[in-house]
Formats: C-alpha cells, sequence, structure tokens
C-alpha cells in the first residue's frame, strides 16, 4: 500500500452570500423552495444500508405555515435503535481500519457538494421546516457545516502530528484510534450545521454513530444523509433514527458498547442523561465520554462609553436573528443610564422597522418559532410581564398562532434585575433591559455573575478600556465566548471555538481540536532498538568494602 505524509487542503472559511435582490444565489435557493414545496417528502430512518419506512407516520410542517404538510417522517421504535446499533458495531471494524486520509476524503467531498450542488437544497430545506430566513440559513446549514467539515480534517491531522519525544535508541509514537464501541449523537432542531456535525466529528476520528436528530430538523437531516451517502460514507458508520427518546435511551445507555455522547440540547436533559449514564456504569466496556452543550441566558453589557448605535446595533442582531433561538442569543441586557437616554430612541425606531412573517418572503427579518409549546411558552412571559409591577414592555409584545407560531420581537424593560425574565431561558425573541446607575459598573459585573447559572455567551459595548479589562476579569466564568464590542453570536468555526461552562455544557469548544481531541483514545507506543540482555543494573556492581 502506498504511504506518505499527506498534506490535506488548508481550511478557509466559506464565504457567506448575501441574496441580495436580483443576485444569482436569490434565483437559486428560490427555486429550490419551490421544488421543496412541490412535493411531499417521505423520509425513512437509515440503518445499516437500509432506507427504513415505518407505518408510524409523522407528518413536518412548517413553523409560519403549519396547515402545510412538506412530508412525513417514519417514527421508529426501540427495536430500531437496536438494530442501529448492531449496524454500527458490525461497521466498526472496517472503519477503524480505514486510513485516514481515505475518511478524510469522504467527509471533504461532502463539504464540496454542500459547497455546490447540494447548497441550495440544504438551506432551502432548513428555512421551510426550521423557519429560517435566507442568511440565516445560509450561515448556518451552508457555510457553518462546510466549516466543520474542512477544518475537522485539518483540526485531525493536527491532532495526529502531536508525537513524544523519543530518547536514544528507542522510537516513541502515540497512536490516535476511535472508542471502543459506539457513539451516540443527540442534536438540536435550530442548528442544521450542529446537526451535521456532532456525528460527523466523532465518526471522522474513526468512530461509528447513532444519529438521533430533533424532530423538527429531520427534513433537514435527510438532506445531509443524502450528501453523506454521495460522499461516499461506508454503510453502517452513521445510522440515523427517529426513535422516542425514552426508548431509545433506554436501548442504548445499558448497551456494553455504548462509548460516548455528542448532545446539544436542554441542560434538564443533559443532566437526565449524566445520571442515566452512571447508574449504568458497570456495564460498560469503558468510562463513555460526555460532550455536552447546553442552555444559555446570554448577557450584553452596556458600558457608559459604549456607542449608542452600535450598541442598539448588537442588542437587535444578538437578540432577535432567528427569533432568538440560538444557544448563544443575547437575552438579558444591563445598561448604563447615561447612554440609555442615547440609545433609547434609536433602538425603539429600529424595532419598529422589523419584519416578520414567512421565509419565502426575503423581506422579513424573523421567522416563526419552533412549535406552539414553544409558542405557548414565550407567550405566558410576555402575558405575566404585561400586567407586572416591575416589568414593562416597550416594544412588541404581540403575538399569533392562527398561520404560524409568530412571537413579535419584544422589548421589557425591568427594575428588577432577578425579575423572572432576567434569570429564565426563555429561547424566543425576548431581550430583557435592566438600567443601572453609571457609578454601579462593577457591582453590576457582580450582578451579571451571579443571576445565571449558565455561562455560555456574553459581551461588552464599552470605548473605555478599563472597563473592558474589569469585564473580562469578573466575567471570566460567566461565559465561554466573551465578545468586546460585538454581539454575542455568531461564532465562526477556525475562529471563536465555541461552548460554555456551569449549566452550558462542557465546554469543549465545537469548531477546533479540543472537541476532537474527546472522540480518540490515544495509546502510547515504545519501541526499544536495544533491548537489554541482563536484569541487572549499574548500581548493583558495587564493592561490598565501599
Amino acid at each position: 500500500m502506498i504511504k506518505g505524509f499527506f498534506s490535506v487542503p488548508v481550511a478557509v472559511n466559506e464565504p457567506v452570500l448575501n441574496y441580495s435582490p436580483g443576485s444569482k444565489e436569490k434565483s437559486l435557493l428560490q427555486t429550490a423552495l419551490n421544488d421543496a414545496l412541490s412535493k411531499q417528502a417521505e423520509i425513512g430512518m437509515y440503518i445499516g444500508n437500509q432506507d427504513i419506512f415505518t407505518s408510524d407516520k409523522i407528518a413536518i410542517r412548517p413553523p409560519h405555515d403549519h396547515a402545510r404538510v412538506l412530508g412525513h417522517y417514519s417514527q421508529g421504535t426501540k427495536e430500531h435503535a437496536l438494530k442501529a446499533i448492531d449496524a454500527a458495531l458490525d461497521a466498526r471494524a472496517g472503519w477503524e481500519k480505514t486510513p485516514w486520509e481515505h475518511r478524510a476524503a469522504i467527509f471533504l467531498k461532502a463539504a464540496d457538494l454542500l459547497a455546490g450542488p447540494y447548497r441550495y437544497k440544504i438551506n432551502a430545506a432548513s428555512m421551510l421546516a426550521q423557519s429560517k430566513n435566507a442568511y440565516q440559513a445560509e450561515i448556518d446549514a451552508a457555510c457553518e457545516f462546510i466549516d466543520f467539515l474542512r477544518f475537522n480534517v485539518q483540526f485531525m491531522t493536527e491532532i495526529y502530528s502531536q508525537q513524544p519525544l523519543s530518547g536514544s535508541g528507542t522510537w516513541n509514537r502515540l497512536e490516535y484510534r476511535g472508542l471502543e464501541g459506539f457513539v451516540y449523537a443527540i442534536t438540536p432542531f435550530n442548528f442544521t450545521s450542529i446537526a451535521g456535525n456532532l456525528p460527523a466529528s466523532a465518526a471522522l476520528m474513526g468512530n461509528v454513530v447513532i444519529w438521533k436528530p430533533s424532530d423538527k430538523q429531520i427534513y433537514s437531516a435527510a438532506v445531509l444523509m443524502e450528501v453523506f451517502k454521495e460522499a461516499g460514507l461506508p454503510a453502517g458508520v452513521m445510522n440515523m433514527i427517529f426513535c422516542d427518546p425514552i426508548e431509545a435511551s433506554a436501548a442504548i445507555f445499558a448497551h456494553p458498547e455504548f462509548a460516548g455522547i455528542h448532545f446539544t440540547g436542554s441542560t434538564t436533559v443533559f443532566k437526565n442523561i449524566w445520571k442515566t449514564i452512571a447508574e449504568n456504569l458497570d456495564n460498560y466496556r469503558n468510562f463513555p465520554r460526555i460532550v455536552g452543550e447546553t442552555g444559555g441566558k446570554d448577557f450584553m453589557l452596556i458600558h457608559a462609553s459604549a456607542e449608542a448605535k452600535t450598541a442598539a446595533t448588537a442588542l437587535i442582531r444578538g437578540a432577535f436573528e432567528y427569533q432568538g433561538q440560538k444557544c448563544s442569543a443575547a437575552s438579558r441586557a444591563y445598561i448604563s443610564a447615561s447612554v440609555w437616554t442615547r440609545m433609547q430612541e434609536f433602538l425603539l425606531s429600529e424595532m419598529k422597522t422589523i419584519k416578520m412573517g414567512p421565509v419565502e418572503d426575503f423581506g422579513n427579518f424573523i421567522n416563526a418559532v419552533i412549535d406552539e409549546k414553544s409558542f405557548d411558552k414565550l407567550a405566558s412571559y410576555i402575558d405575566r410581564a404585561k400586567s407586572h409591577d416591575n416589568a414593562t414592555i416597550i416594544a412588541g409584545g404581540g403575538y399569533d398562532k392562527s398561520v404560524g407560531y409568530f412571537i413579535e420581537p419584544t422589548l421589557i424593560l425591568t427594575t428588577d434585575p432577578q425579575y423572572e425574565t432576567m434569570q429564565d431561558e426563555l429561547f424566543g425573541p425576548v431581550l430583557s433591559i435592566y438600567i443601572f446607575e453609571d457609578t454601579k459598573f462593577e457591582e453590576t459585573l457582580d450582578l451579571i455573575d451571579r443571576t445565571s447559572s449558565y455561562a455560555l455567551t456574553g459581551g461588552i459595548m464599552s470605548q473605555d478600556r478599563k472597563a473592558i479589562m474589569l469585564a473580562e476579569e469578573k466575567l471570566k466564568n460567566a461565559a465561554g465566548n466573551f465578545y468586546i464590542n460585538d454581539k454575542c453570536t455568531g461564532a465562526v468555526v477556525g475562529q471563536q471555538p465555541f461552548g460554555g461552562g456551569r449549566s452550558s455544557g462542557t465546554n469543549d469548544k465545537a469548531g477546533s481540536p479540543m472537541n476532537l481531541l474527546r472522540w480518540v483514545s490515544v495509546r502510547a507506543i515504545k519501541e526499544n532498538f536495544n533491548p537489554p540482555a541482563s536484569y541487572r543494573y549499574a548500581f548493583l556492581d558495587h564493592d561490598q568494602n565501599q
């Protein structure tokens, strides 16, 4: 077999198309949307080399037009989860022996497919089933996932190149193997890129995977699986199931070959998963790897020195892009009183220009929240704020689910920094604002740090370097991704590795080598070219009289 020290293509971030009026990409995306809407998809699970369909069909409906049916997916059972485990374990030996450069080639080809013939199909799928506007779909489903695929290949080679020193007469080397068993990937509705990256990153490093996408993301997950298959991913390496989470977990977490969980979702679910794994610990061949990114109650701090218009823009984009359904979305803002007097009018006037509606209208800045459960939760918080003595809705506050699950982008001004919307994770287009006296900046830093159990993202807008340095130090545990004079969303693969601590997860930094290291088991190998022929060391050959 021909071997060499192979160099992979240097990873660069995929250019983001802007879908401006009259652009080629806008026309192509509209064609893809029309094509998707012209038919109903029938989506089966993918186990081994088979598409599995069942009689239990679940309708897929756009959140912004819930009377429409995009297609149906086949609901599975515990038996399908067990079948997926068998298929993965059957594929493990062959995949583990596949040279790394061939694993790399498969995922590099997947990236090129997404950048080319599948770009508009995956964007259209994410727009329709997850209610993303064209730009949000582009930066997520196309660009970020392409970046994950390409940068992960580069990160893999960097990891493999990390080798130990060798002393005279010996050769030391490290072997990076996939985990012994299978990895379970549970992925969220809000980012198609995360949904693809969680199973793909583990598979790239030599693991076999059971992938359970969110029910709300199955429509675009099916497109990703189509891409993986076309790229040449061997059958059984990545198995996609649509099962009841309790049934799936009962099968997966009880299996002795369970080797790791790659999770993005709610903190409550992740805690339950951790407890379940602990309860089954004696059944496993190894200690499973537990990697999770969960919730956030992300903050923006507006210092007295901040430029008013850029601060307001950071709040609008950070809080309301994709309806605030980003783990990183700004959800609570602490604004210095003097800058509030300068920015309030501009902020409120800008809010009045925001358009809301279906994704097919490219003029809409925000669209619908993901489902009725989310809608009802958000509406209840808004209703309580309307009648609470310590809260005032100063923008938005409307909602309507007659056609789609639409929540107006809403600003809640509160005099109580412990008011419920300053503490609870809402996951929607609601931003709560607390105004503090300019002289209480340092006290406000302590307030931000202790208000929430989450620690995912946060940021400060300021032109005062001392204030920036103080915030950076005092809030060092409050956000795994900290932004200075920028919104607190939009981490770019290869530029801002993403993840947080506390109740926001294990901070294993997706989009960096740190995450990939969790999916390998390292073996140290020492080869001695001149082994000793006697057990006797030199110190034993001493004169008894000395």
